[in-house]
């Protein structure tokens, strides 16, 4: 009876709106929503300048690095926010102290030696303690679902200490990204810009590492401001496309994760490298009509020049 169909319809409807909305109904959801968008907005926002300062490598193995002094920072009852992200501060320092007075000591091999050598240091006091209650895998993969009001609370701190300190040196920063040596002849004290970069990136890590782990950080740091950079030649344009690029991707993973029951910070890395790989797809296509237009134009004859002759 056509009443029944309709009926039957309205149901599915119902019960297809119940589906979307029902991750909301999960207070441990909501946190972890929150927590992967401003965390995804925070690296979007770092990796521009890192990708700038030719830094990915350091990113990557800063991540590692942090995980020592997440390891230390427990077994010490020391704060696990603050002594993790000076861990990851001072593994910056040195790297710079060794790259800059042992010149025979390149920057990729003085950052392995100190970001594999902390990254065991935790993995060893791991297996001897064996009572570092934030799970190993947690550490490595991420556990955004575990994400702690504590958690959310040092996120949203580290995320607007970052965007206003960014706003704040942002002159000072992009001249000594982009050219240090005469940013430093024009009396910008460029030490103090990288100690503080450092310490923001230092705290970027640390409070991601909940929501993608330590082997998935670098990637939601690097993929967005590249994405971004096949977009747009603007500067300002590539920082706010890479926020939202990092931002969405968090949102988008996270909710897509719910129902695929997939790794949340696997899944929020595969959204951000779809996005990517579409970006790219569009500056190809862009290119190549750009180019055919060009050369429809430059194949034309001018108006009017056939009456002219």
């Amino acid at each position: 009876m056509p009443g029944l169909g309709i009926s039957r319809a309205l149901k599915d409807l119902a019960l297809a709106r119940m589906a979307v909305f029902d991750p909301f109904q999960h207070e441990f959801f909501i946190r972890g929503l929150i927590a992967a968008t401003t965390v995804g907005a925070l690296c979007g926002l770092v990796g521009v300048y890192v990708t700038l300062r030719k830094m990915s490598y350091i990113g990557h193995g800063l991540a590692h690095a942090v995980f020592g002094g997440a390891v230390v920072s427990y077994i010490m009852s020391f704060n696990f926010y603050v002594g993790a992200s000076l861990w990851g501060f001072l593994s910056v320092i040195l790297i710079n102290l060794m790259t800059r007075y042992r010149q025979f000591i390149a920057a990729d091999a003085a950052i392995g030696v100190v970001t594999t050598g902390s990254f065991a240091l935790g993995v060893a006091l791991v297996s001897h303690y064996k009572t570092f209650t934030r799970s190993f895998d947690a550490a490595l993969f991420g556990n955004v679902l575990g994400v702690t009001d504590t958690d959310l609370v040092a996120i949203t701190v580290v995320t607007a200490t970052a965007f206003l300190v960014i706003i704040i040196i942002y002159r000072q920063l992009l001249f000594t990204t982009f050219n240090s040596e005469v940013a430093r002849l024009h009396g910008i004290r460029t030490s103090r810009i990288d100690a503080l970069f450092s310490l923001i990136l230092a705290g970027t890590i640390v409070v991601s590492i909940q929501v993608m782990g330590v082997t998935l950080i670098a990637a939601a740091i690097v993929v967005p401001p590249i994405t971004a950079r096949l977009l747009t030649n603007s500067f300002n344009s590539v920082v706010v496309l890479s926020v939202m690029i990092g931002a969405l991707a968090g949102l988008v993973g996270m909710y897509v994760s719910f129902f695929v029951d997939v790794s949340s910070g696997a899944n929020i890395v595969l959204t951000t490298v779809i996005f990517f790989l579409l970006a790219m797809l569009y500056s190809s296509l862009n290119g190549r009509l750009r180019n055919l237009g060009q050369s429809t134009l430059a194949g034309r004859p001018l108006s009017g020049s056939g009456a002219r002759q």
